[in-house]
């Protein structure tokens, strides 16, 4: 593993003496010296950079965090390891604060290791994103948030309009992007219609209120996930810059489990975390997100359905509109749904990941019905 220490600052090491079993007392921390990391194993970095939301950063934005954090215990059969290895500061150009970023997650992603970025304004998601470009792969990105970030391409990125920065990077490698939490008073008509042109996904804060499953194919068919700590409730964090709509913390908890539990998940950040003010409840919900997400993440079936499909049982529907079968399959292990897309021999390979799209039994029956599944639909076009 190539050294990654260059990018990080230690963290000042904790005094508190901690219970058996919780979270503080397994954690390893690098104080003095880089701790040597393990593959299948999670690894929380801090970055205190706010540019992108026209603030100030700060030297360190860990206390209040790694306080409640360290308190909850482990769950049962957490055998990997958890380390905080500290944090990137912020560079003299906010281009630098990227670097470091792309560069550290790269490197753990290439060692399965799965990097939580925390703290910073969400146009950081940029940098996570450029940590795939050495994998050679097309990905997957899906953002926790109460908007699209659609910006102006004109405009240095920000935080509230970063997704058009990431669209037009070359050489692209998105494949999908999906939204969950979209609030429609937050968008526009124009970028709405410009995300749909784009066959994007998306899991509206309606959607998700009337049946919170809705949004676990989105999760499972992600790479990359950035939470925006915005999308949650005021009253549940006390978040300055916190939204009257949003959702309940317990709904936030149930995102990051099925975002943990997501076999393609490889990075995921956790943005927007407000500056300048003591977020003691704020601190408690970030906690908590992180602990279901690592408990997901510990709970992986690793049931995605590549190469021999023994263990899953398949059911092919004939659609009479399209003149075409749609296969599903579903795991013996979760019970959970992929269908199965088809694409253009003369693109090789390289759709290959993303032909078997994660769905629910609701698409199922809608193809019973000779119904598209929506899903389908968009995933048709896109590899076509």
């Amino acid at each position: 593993m190539n050294d990654i220490s260059i990018y990080l600052s230690p963290v000042e090491k904790k005094t508190t003496n901690f219970d058996v079993g919780q979270i503080g007392e397994s954690i390893i921390e690098y104080n003095d010296n880089f701790p040597i990391l393990e593959s299948k194993s999670v690894a929380l970095i801090f970055i205190p950079e706010y540019r992108g939301n026209k603030e100030k950063n700060l030297d360190s934005i860990r206390d209040y965090f790694s306080d409640s954090f360290y308190q909850l215990y482990r769950g049962d059969g957490w055998g990997f390891k958890i380390y905080n290895i500290g944090f990137i500061k912020p560079g003299k150009e906010l281009n630098d604060s990227y670097f470091a970023i792309a560069k550290v997650s790269s490197e753990l992603i290439k060692n399965n290791i799965l990097p939580i970025i925390i703290g910073g304004s969400q146009d950081l998601t940029l940098a996570m994103y450029d940590a795939y470009q050495s994998l050679e792969q097309t990905i997957n990105t899906c953002s926790i948030d109460y908007s699209l970030d659609i910006g102006d391409i004109e405009e240095e990125p920000k935080s509230n309009g970063y997704l058009t920065h990431l669209l037009i990077k070359r050489p692209c490698y998105l494949f999908n992007h999906a939204n969950i939490g979209l609030q429609a008073p937050h968008v526009s008509k124009k970028d709405l219609e410009l995300f749909n042109k784009l066959y994007f996904d998306s899991c509206t804060l309606g959607d998700f209120n009337s049946d919170f499953k809705k949004a676990e194919p989105h999760l499972r068919n992600s790479d990359l996930v950035s939470f925006d700590l915005q999308s949650i409730k005021k009253i549940e964090t006390n978040f300055s810059n916190g939204n009257i709509n949003g959702f309940f913390a317990d709904q936030a908890c149930q995102i990051t489990y099925y975002a943990g539990i997501s076999d393609k998940l490889t990075s995921i950040g956790f943005f927007n975390y407000p500056i300048d003010e003591p977020q003691l409840n704020g601190s408690k919900v970030l906690s908590e997100l992180i602990w279901y997400l690592i408990k997901g993440y510990n709970d992986r079936k690793n049931d995605f359905p590549k190469g021999t499909k023994k263990n899953y049982t398949k059911f092919e529907v004939k659609l009479k509109q399209i003149n075409e079968s749609i296969i599903f399959y579903k795991s013996d292990k979760s019970a959970r749904w992929w269908m199965e897309v088809p694409f253009p021999p003369k693109q090789g390979n390289k759709y290959e990941r993303h032909h078997l799209v994660p769905c629910d039994y609701d698409d199922y029956k809608k193809a019973m019905n000779n119904e598209i599944p929506n899903l389908w639909w968009k995933t048709y076009q896109k590899l076509q």
